[in-house]
């Protein structure tokens, strides 16, 4: 039976001297999550933002924060994460985690929610031992670091590879992808599985951006 696709726009492709405006637009769409990815420079090649947007952030969001750290020993900050708000999911990345298990316990006894980040040369055969632990799992569909990169392709497969994985499992964690997505790409991920979506350039760059959330909205998941 089809599901409803959640929309987690990117701040990443904001106009960062108008934050307030665009998450307002945000607030005002049908956006289910809001997608906060904070970079350090040292996990992936370019830095974002740091604690006092994240703040700034969840101040003026109405929409659950997904925040996805692509950095070095994520666990460091769960307490700053936490005290971000009641309904967060904090995500962290698979190659960033030596002790992956220990740091989604943290992260769900402080009561948020936990994902796992695997990048596009990692198998999602990487996550069996973790998947039935997480909230959701995120593919990226680009390497990380920046925004407005090509969709690769083999994402597609690894959907179907993580989907026949969670009902092998018999849980619900999420399927979440983040990358090149736009009104192209989005039906054929929605298809293959994917539960949520991560849209960044094609939501803040359109010249309507609430009317391009709610089209890829439009779209139903398997």
């Amino acid at each position: 039976m089809a599901k409803e696709l959640k929309i987690a726009p990117s701040l990443l492709s904001a106009n960062f001297a108008n934050l307030s405006e665009d998450i307002d637009k945000i607030n005002r769409s049908e956006a289910d999550w809001l997608h906060l990815d904070v970079m350090d420079g040292v996990f992936v090649p370019n830095i974002s933002f740091g604690f006092p947007v994240l703040k700034a952030a969840a101040g003026i969001s109405t929409k659950p924060l997904d925040i996805h750290l692509m950095i070095v020993e994520p666990e460091k900050f769960i307490p700053q994460i936490r005290e971000l708000g009641e309904d967060v999911l904090m995500n962290v990345h698979y190659e960033a985690c030596p002790h992956l298990h220990r740091v989604i316990q943290e992260i769900k006894n402080t009561g948020m929610k936990a994902g796992v980040t695997l990048n596009p040369a990692t198998p999602v055969a990487m996550v069996t031992d973790i998947v039935e632990d997480v909230d959701m799992v995120l593919l990226m569909s680009v390497n990380p670091g920046f925004g407005g990169q090509k969709f690769i392709p083999h994402t597609i497969r690894k959907i179907a590879e993580l989907r026949e994985l969670i009902e092998r499992k018999g849980v619900h964690t999420l399927i979440e992808v983040d990358g090149g997505v736009n009104l192209q790409t989005a039906p054929l991920l929605a298809e293959a599985g994917a539960d949520i979506l991560v849209a960044g350039s094609a939501v803040f760059n359109s010249p309507d951006v609430i009317e391009t959330i709610r089209q890829l909205k439009s779209l139903k998941t398997l």
